[in-house]
């Protein structure tokens, strides 16, 4: 394979239910939409990959969004890494990809030889929702512990959702001989059905930080079902969830075939970013004329560029601010 051939399951995410075991999820393959994402920024190694392991996480959560919703999740942190933020945007009509974008900000003078979640301090782990205008957005958040983004994700369902959740990521760069370097994810994410949501309200936190975790939620022939489907994912190889040679339908054939999985159909994404001219100057809007005149380079022009793609945008002052649009020029 070389860098651009593109394979059938590339940037797709295929939900599925395991019937045997009450457990629903997805599999998730990145391969464009990661480029399409790192591309526009030249992040440090260990700052590319705390965006890829949050991409490929929105990837598998944004999935159950419905048409023309957006998912975002965030973390704000004290650590070298501030910031990482991604979007989500439900496909506008059936059968359309769906778009992802990210970024990242950081103290380039603050990283460290460590770990990439060692980037990351104290701080919180958020998902919001947003289902569109005259809707009341959704956020949920959680603090971040348990070493990595995908133990941040899991905690955050488990507490605020009640929700058994596990997932198992693995990303990196493609070093194939003759090929330039590139970055491919892969991941599989569980959940046990909401009919074992009612247990959480008499369960013992045993997470980190004194979270709930996962194994708080279930018990019985529920708990029984998820530690075992769990041991089934825990087999599972890097090579396997990045591909390009085991498809996602073979791997859940690999890992589950005794817990009857069952596939629908599969949600294609790509990279992509709403930003635009209008929604510039929309922004801008809100800014008196002083405020706008504070903004202007000595060349006479008020630029702005977008965090998750990169795009430069120069615009003439005279077109901004609110108090422009009064006849006389001062603030309606």
């Amino acid at each position: 394979m070389t860098l651009g051939s593109k394979i059938a399951w590339d940037d797709t995410v295929l939900p599925f239910q395991l019937d045997n075991s009450d457990i629903r999820g997805r599999v998730a393959r990145l391969d464009g939409v990661l480029d399409g994402i790192l591309k526009q920024h030249d992040y440090p190694p260990v700052v590319e990959a705390l965006v890829a392991e949050m991409a490929l996480l929105t990837a598998l959560i944004g999935q159950t969004v419905k048409l023309r919703w957006k998912l975002q999740l965030q973390v704000q942190s004290k650590g070298p890494v501030r910031m990482i933020a991604t979007d989500y945007y439900g496909p506008s009509e059936e059968g359309e990809p769906a778009r992802i974008r990210a970024y990242a900000s950081y103290d380039a003078d603050r990283l460290t030889d460590g770990a990439p979640f060692d980037q990351i301090g104290t701080g919180y782990f958020a998902i919001m929702i947003d289902q569109g205008q005259g809707m009341t957005p959704y956020q949920g958040i959680t603090p971040l512990a348990g070493g990595s983004l995908a133990s941040c994700a899991e905690a955050y369902f488990a507490q605020s959702e009640q929700l058994p959740t596990r997932f198992a990521l693995s990303f990196g760069k493609s070093t194939e001989r003759g090929v330039k370097e590139y970055w491919r994810a892969g991941g599989v994410m569980l959940q046990h059905m909401p009919k074992a949501s009612p247990f959480a309200k008499g369960a013992e936190a045993t997470g980190e930080e004194g979270l709930l975790h996962a194994r708080d939620l279930v018990d019985g022939e529920e708990g029984e079902n998820w530690n075992r489907a769990n041991l089934l994912l825990d087999t599972v190889e890097d090579l396997e969830l990045v591909g390009p040679r085991v498809s996602p339908t073979d791997l859940l054939i690999r890992l589950f075939h005794e817990e009857a999985p069952r596939v629908f159909d599969a949600q294609p994404v790509r990279f992509g970013c709403t930003c635009s001219e209008d929604r510039v100057r929309q922004s801008l809007s809100i800014y008196s004329s002083k405020d706008i005149e504070k903004m202007t380079t000595d060349d006479g022009r008020v630029t702005a560029d977008c965090q998750f793609c990169g795009a430069h945008y120069d615009l003439d002052p005279k077109m901004l601010g609110f108090e422009a649009k009064g006849t006389d020029g001062d603030a309606d």
